[in-house]
């Protein structure tokens, strides 16, 4: 017998989000790091709550497998220690505080984005791209969010595409350079470059310091999007996250660059979550497509075929689509340069 229940999660969907925000906020799982287990009565003195929301928070936070039974009180499960615990390697906590600060409340106006085709995080009047903001702490929310999201696709997609083969990566529009710093510690001898722009290779730099792989992974600066060519000397271009956020005559002038850019026998690498070939899901990459309609004047996600369309439009052969499950992207399209 067909019930409403599944339109009741949907409907009740933010309500795990935002008690996960709440308590982001609250910095409850960083406070119960190292195993530390606190009473509703610990939680009420240390958060200053009242009875009945302690009560509540721990309950919820419980039955979404953020916190566990121990004896009379709570402690992190190993998820919420993992990534939820502040200055941990993987800190997940950006990206939950970047969707609750910077498109939770946008999403509210979401007709008005139906209706007019237009971003609501940003003013495209105003403002030259929705990764520019007067908000340098916003900023920083956004990079440590893609890092850790993307650190965890790096290592599906590496699992799944064979890097091996390939000698120099170019990650175009690398952001903090997770992808290289994932690929080249699976592959010992692959090297990389990031080409972002200025603002954001310093941020990649620093983060490849950090782990040690300076001598294996460079930067070099520049703008995808205006550049007339991309850096040369690499076998194998990598395009992570990056198409879903522009239109089609956008995502075709990017493709003809990197086939300029390959030499005979290179490969392109599109790690994105692919809708399928119906355009029917699945859900996480057709609500992705919903988040661009917030976020950006052009952007989409787009399916396999339409990628193996334009980049066999752009002189790729041997196209291929691969699938893994990752936390940012379900999928790659790979194509070789003749």
């Amino acid at each position: 017998m067909i019930t409403p229940t599944p339109l009741m999660q949907l409907v009740s969907g933010y309500w795990a989000f935002k008690t996960l925000a709440a308590a982001v906020e609250l910095d409850l799982f960083g406070r119960l790091a190292g195993g530390r287990v606190v009473t509703r009565q610990d939680a009420e003195k240390e958060f200053e709550l009242p009875e009945r929301p302690a009560d509540l928070l721990l309950a919820a936070c419980a039955s979404l497998g953020l916190l566990e039974r121990a004896g009379d009180g709570y402690r992190n499960t190993a998820l919420a220690e993992e990534f939820l615990v502040p200055g941990r390697p993987h800190y997940f906590g950006g990206q939950v505080r970047y969707c609750d600060e910077r498109t939770y409340l946008p999403y509210h106006r979401l007709g008005e984005a139906l209706r007019t085709d237009r971003p609501l995080t940003w003013d495209p009047e105003t403002q030259e791209s929705l990764f520019t903001t007067a908000d340098p702490e916003m900023l920083a929310l956004f990079w440590e969010a893609m890092y850790s999201t993307s650190a965890f696709t790096a290592r599906a997609l590496g699992g799944t595409y064979d890097f091996g083969a390939h000698r120099r990566l170019l990650d175009v529009g690398g952001g903090a350079g997770a992808f290289p710093i994932e690929l080249c510690r699976q592959y010992p001898e692959l090297r990389a470059t990031v080409f972002d722009l200025p603002h954001v290779t310093a941020k990649a730099e620093a983060k490849v310091d950090a782990v040690g792989l300076a001598d294996r992974i460079g930067t070099a600066s520049g703008n995808f999007l205006t550049d007339r060519a991309l850096p040369t000397g690499h076998d194998v271009i990598l395009l992570s996250m990056i198409l879903h956020d522009w239109d089609e005559a956008q995502n075709r002038s990017i493709l003809a660059k990197c086939h300029d850019a390959l030499p005979s026998g290179g490969a392109i690498v599109i790690c994105e979550l692919l809708l399928n070939d119906e355009r029917t899901g699945p859900p996480a990459a057709a609500l992705m497509g919903m988040t661009m309609l917030v976020e950006t004047e052009g952007g989409r996600n787009y399916s396999g075929a339409e990628y193996a369309a334009w980049l066999t439009d752009a002189g790729f052969t041997d196209v291929r689509t691969i699938t893994f499950d990752a936390p940012g992207a379900n999928g790659a399209v790979v194509a070789r340069r003749p």
